[in-house]
C-alpha cells in the first residue's frame, strides 16, 4: 500500500489508517451502538494484513474500551502498526463526558493509555479538542510527555489555525486531525494549506461522512439505529441535509461503478486527492467493511469526475 511522508516524524504512513471509533461500541455520548469484540479485534487483523500500517483511537472511545482492544489486536499482529490515540475528554463514573486539558489531567491520561493498551509508547499523542484557556498549559505537557519518551510525536485534533499558532510558539506540531469529506468542507479553505505550509501532517476523519457516502446508507437503516448511536442526532444524518447527502452517495456510487470501486471508496479517494491531505482515517466494525473500502488508494479519479462530485 502507498505511504507518505507524514509532516516532520520520521514515519510514512499508508495512505489510509483504521479508525477506532465506531468499535468502541455504544452506551456513551458519542457511541454507534452495540459491537461485537471479536469481530472489532478480526477488523484490526485484517486491516494490517491488508496493509495499513496505522490505527487511529482515543481514550474516549467506549470510554477506553477502544484502546484495550486495539491492545488486544495489536498484541497478535506479527506486523506491529504505528499507534495513535487523543487526549483531552474525560468521563466519570455515570459514564458522562466531558473535557480537561489540565496538565496532570493529560498525564494520567497518557499512563492510563499505556495501561489500556500495554504498550511502552505511544507512537503520536494528539490532543482531541481544544479548550481555549487551557491551550498553552495542554502543549506543554504534550511536549513534556515526549521528552520524558512516553510519546514519540504530538499532534492535535479539530484545531484552528490560531490555536496551532499557539502551540508551535511552545512545541513543534506534527499533525492535525481534522473532519473531512465531500460533506464537511470546513477546513479546506484554510487551514489545510496552513498546515501543508507548516509541515503539518494532516489524518483526516469521517472521510466517508461517518457512513452516510458508503452507498449502503438508506433511510430505513437511519430509521433502525439503535438508540445511542450518535448519529441519529446528527446534522448529517436528518433533513433538510439528509436527502442532499444520500443524492451524492448515489453520484459517488455511479462514479465507483466506472473504476470498479465502492462509493465509499470513492469518497475516501477525494479526500486524498487533496495536497494537504497525508491520509484518511477509515473505520471498520468487521473485516468485511474493511475489504469494502481498503483498495480506495486504487482509485485515480479524473479532473471531470473530481468538479462532478464537488470540485
Amino acid at each position: 500500500m502507498e505511504t507518505k511522508q507524514f509532516g516532520n516524524t520520521d514515519m510514512k504512513i499508508t495512505r489510509i489508517g483504521f479508525g477506532a471509533w465506531a468499535i468502541g461500541g455504544g452506551n456513551w455520548a458519542f457511541g454507534w451502538g452495540p459491537q461485537d469484540d471479536g469481530e472489532a479485534i478480526a477488523a484490526m487483523q485484517r486491516a494490517v494484513e491488508v496493509g495499513m500500517n496505522w490505527i487511529d483511537t482515543a481514550a474516549v472511545y467506549g470510554l477506553g474500551h477502544s484502546e484495550e482492544l486495539v491492545g488486544k489486536a495489536v498484541k497478535s499482529m506479527k506486523t506491529k502498526p504505528y499507534i495513535f490515540t487523543k487526549c483531552g475528554l474525560v468521563w466519570d463514573e455515570k459514564r458522562k463526558t466531558g473535557q480537561n486539558l489540565k496538565a496532570e489531567s493529560i498525564r494520567k491520561e497518557c499512563e492510563a493509555s499505556l495501561r489500556r493498551m500495554d504498550i511502552d509508547v505511544i507512537d503520536l499523542y494528539q490532543v482531541h479538542w481544544p479548550v481555549e484557556d487551557d491551550i498553552e498549559e495542554a502543549w506543554e505537557m504534550m511536549a513534556q510527555l515526549q521528552l520524558e519518551g512516553k510519546v514519540r510525536w504530538i499532534g492535535v485534533s479539530n484545531y484552528n489555525i490560531e490555536q496551532m499558532k499557539k502551540c508551535q510558539a511552545i512545541a513543534p506540531i506534527s499533525s492535525l486531525q481534522p473532519p473531512y469529506s465531500l460533506i464537511n468542507r470546513e477546513y479546506e479553505k484554510e487551514i489545510l494549506p496552513f498546515c501543508k505550509e507548516n509541515n503539518i501532517g494532516v489524518i483526516v476523519y469521517s472521510p466517508m461522512g461517518s457512513g452516510l457516502l458508503t452507498g449502503t446508507m438508506t433511510r430505513e437503516r437511519i430509521a433502525d439505529m439503535p438508540s445511542d448511536d450518535w448519529r441519529k442526532k446528527s446534522q448529517y444524518f436528518n433533513e433538510p441535509a439528509l436527502t442532499k447527502n444520500l443524492a451524492l452517495a448515489e453520484k459517488l456510487s455511479a462514479i465507483g461503478k466506472k473504476h470498479g470501486h465502492s462509493a465509499g471508496e470513492v469518497a475516501i479517494a477525494w479526500t486524498l486527492q487533496n495536497p494537504a491531505v497525508t491520509g484518511a482515517i477509515v473505520g471498520g466494525r468487521s473485516a468485511a467493511q474493511v475489504d469494502g473500502i481498503y483498495r480506495a488508494t486504487e482509485v485515480k479519479l479524473s479532473l471531470e469526475e473530481i468538479v462532478e462530485i464537488g470540485g
